[in-house]
């Protein structure tokens, strides 16, 4: 079977790259083609369209900067779809630009999946009724999202959070020892603090010089280590960087979280999987001043984090906005790094986050769904 999959960011690329592992367990005739990144494709019979580096654009401004890119590559996905013919197309978040899509294969009398649902929950409920137009089959991740469906007497497959199943099996082959680690890195022999700026420029250029500020409290009992995201050059990082000198590792994030102390995280799918590894952490978040002020307006959450999103209360420190600032990150991080109760209650909290994600073999149970459902259309 031939399938097409769209996914606009590095969450969506580690998602994707475990939905091709699994499908081409059930279909041994399968080839992909995939916008994507690294991950997905490394993958045996996948054919990139596009990499995620061209394609992630972050709020309100930037995606109107960036409006003329994002309309050629919807002209060139249209296009390459239709001559790619493929049995279904497969549609990872990415909500702006895969809902659109999602309308035009509709009207193509092409099937459409939806794997990771828009975060309609938050914002945009309207969005809604063009899930339920066009597309053929939702898939959520998140436990509540499947409730929130019900409400609109819309019927999804949940059957757990895939990183579950990422992380656990990472834990079980692939966990370093901190002192294997520190070696292999040629880091000191401190313990560690994460550095999780974000997968994108615009989040890494207005929370890096917050935390590496941060990091100027805590030089004499740990160090820290940025987890630099692949689709960005490690010049980039440099600009902020170039004086502290904090070390900077491409490709080795779970490595990183698996034997760190604590970790300030940007928000988004990263605050789930340093909850994943047990990792306390700081979740930050700051964006420009219009971006902001509009999603104050227009985002009906109580919480940033995917963690205390899916928890239902504040399990981990949220700093938005005026209150990410290295003061106030120094002083979280203490808590978590020096204040046994605090630090206790939070890893407390992750035990219970895990068991609301699911049970193993999340994704394998997904995409039999999905060849299940296919069979039917």
């Amino acid at each position: 079977m031939k399938y097409y999959i769209i996914a606009g960011e590095a969450s969506g690329d580690l998602y994707g790259a475990q939905l091709i592992d699994a499908l081409s367990i059930v279909d041994k005739e399968a080839s992909f083609y995939c916008w994507g990144g690294d991950l997905m494709a490394e993958k045996p019979n996948v054919f990139l369209r596009k990499h995620i580096r061209d394609l992630a654009f972050m709020g309100f401004v930037e995606v109107i900067q960036h409006l003329s890119a994002i309309k050629k590559n919807f002209s060139f996905a249209k296009q390459d779809i239709v001559e790619t013919a493929p049995s279904v197309v497969i549609l990872i978040d990415y909500p702006g630009f895969n809902l659109r899509m999602a309308k035009f294969l509709h009207r193509q009398h092409i099937p459409v999946f939806y794997y990771i649902s828009p975060q309609v929950w938050a914002w945009k409920q309207k969005r809604v009724e063009q899930i339920r137009r066009y597309v053929d089959k939702m898939f959520v991740i998140l436990p509540f999202e499947k409730d929130f469906y019900k409400k609109f007497n819309i019927d999804v497959v949940y059957e757990g959070h895939p990183l579950n199943d990422i992380i656990a099996e990472f834990k079980l082959t692939k966990k370093p020892d901190l002192e294997t680690f520190t070696k292999t890195h040629h880091l000191e022999k401190k313990p560690i603090i994460a550095l999780l700026p974000g997968s994108r420029k615009q989040e890494i250029k207005r929370k890096l010089p917050v935390m590496l500020e941060t990091a100027k409290a805590f030089l004499e009992t740990h160090q820290f280590v940025i987890a630099g995201a692949p689709s960005i050059d490690e010049d980039f990082y440099k600009q902020w960087n170039e004086n502290s000198e904090t070390p900077i590792l491409f490709d080795k994030t779970y490595d990183l979280l698996s034997v760190a102390d604590a970790a300030l995280v940007t928000s988004g799918t990263a605050t789930l999987e340093t909850a994943l590894f047990d990792c306390p952490q700081v979740v930050c978040y700051r964006s420009t001043a219009i971006s902001y002020w509009l999603a104050r307006h227009f985002i009906k959450v109580s919480y940033i984090s995917l963690v205390n999103l899916i928890m239902n209360k504040p399990v981990v420190t949220e700093l938005i906005q005026g209150a990410c600032s290295p003061q106030q990150a120094t002083d979280e991080l203490k808590k978590l790094l020096f204040d046994a109760e605090s630090r206790s209650m939070i890893l407390n909290y992750y035990k219970e986050l895990k068991q609301k994600l699911g049970e193993k073999g999340i994704v394998k149970r997904t995409v039999d769904k999905m060849i299940e459902i296919l069979n039917t259309l």
